[in-house]
């Protein structure tokens, strides 16, 4: 995309086909006429009015309902969360300047340095287009889960709401993918503690993370002990292996790679060339598809 920032005019109404709007709604107008389908890795058959991405498509990609969007870009909604900016300002691949403009058209302030960053770059959502073979996911320093590509979300499941967060995942629902032990689920356990409470002395200021901690501790008591051991540190991951439903078991490489000046976590699944493994991964890459829409 450019660095022209669309709705940067000082008038309070903007056209959208003869539609008077809000400078909110004719940004995202505007923006996701920007944007093609191959951009975002949607497929592009069907004839299409525009070059640009569909309402529906938007919605799929930020999580947002498209009659959410049909009611923002036409100034009947004026009022979107910093959740929902968020999400569309990762739909439409905007830069930093662009999404801290979208927050200000919101009437937000732009999330500041004591919270943490949850915005995804361009060129991170570049390297993830090109991994498609691979499952890839983009956390951000609390573990929230903020995007994955399909084959990630087909080796692990699909995930909403509060179970995006990885560490809440761990001390409050049972039902994951990943095989532990007690011994390793604990140091799993141990290890996201210690480098959420090295997140909290980072992002002091930041109200998600602080309501999380708040309902770890009130509702895991083994949460609450390790968090008051004061232990500080940064987790690491390493070789899993994952019990899929359809697939079987499979033991993977889990390497987590960081986004310089973002604190964002790209985690990676790899299988050793040649193994049974590696043969269960390319499995599920051609059957992921199907498996998560059947």
């Amino acid at each position: 995309m450019g660095t022209a920032v669309p709705g940067q005019t000082r008038a309070s109404l903007a056209t959208i086909k003869g539609m008077a709007t809000t400078e909110l709604g004719a940004a995202l107008h505007q923006w996701r006429d920007q944007v093609s389908p191959e951009a975002v890795g949607l497929p592009t058959g069907g004839r299409r009015r525009a070059t640009g991405l569909r309402r529906e498509e938007l919605s799929q990609l930020a999580g947002v309902s498209a009659d959410y969007i049909v009611r923002l870009e036409q100034g009947r909604a004026t009022n979107p969360s910093p959740q929902i900016v968020e999400a569309l300002a990762r739909a439409l691949r905007l830069t930093h300047d662009e999404r801290d403009h979208l927050f200000r058209l919101a009437r937000l302030a732009p999330p500041g340095p004591g919270t943490i960053p949850r915005h995804i770059t361009p060129g991170v959502h570049r390297i993830l287009d090109r991994l498609t073979g691979t499952p890839v996911a983009v956390f951000d320093a609390a573990w929230t889960q903020l995007l994955a590509n399909p084959l990630y979300t087909a080796l692990m499941g699909e995930w909403h709401g509060n179970d995006l967060n990885a560490v809440r995942r761990n001390f409050l629902n049972p039902h994951v993918r990943v095989r532990h032990t007690p011994e390793s689920r604990g140091a799993l356990q141990a290890a996201q503690v210690a480098d959420l409470r090295r997140t909290a002395g980072r992002y002091p200021d930041d109200p998600n993370l602080q309501s999380l901690i708040t309902e770890l501790r009130r509702r895991s008591t083994r949460f609450n002990d390790l968090w008051e051991s004061g232990t500080v540190a940064e987790h690491q991951a390493a070789r899993k292996t994952v019990d899929h439903p359809h697939v079987g078991a499979l033991t993977l490489d889990c390497d987590v790679l960081g986004v310089a000046g973002s604190d964002l976590r790209i985690m990676v699944y790899t299988a050793r060339p040649g193994t049974e493994d590696a043969d269960r991964l390319a499995l599920l890459n051609v059957v992921g598809t199907q498996l998560l829409t059947g």
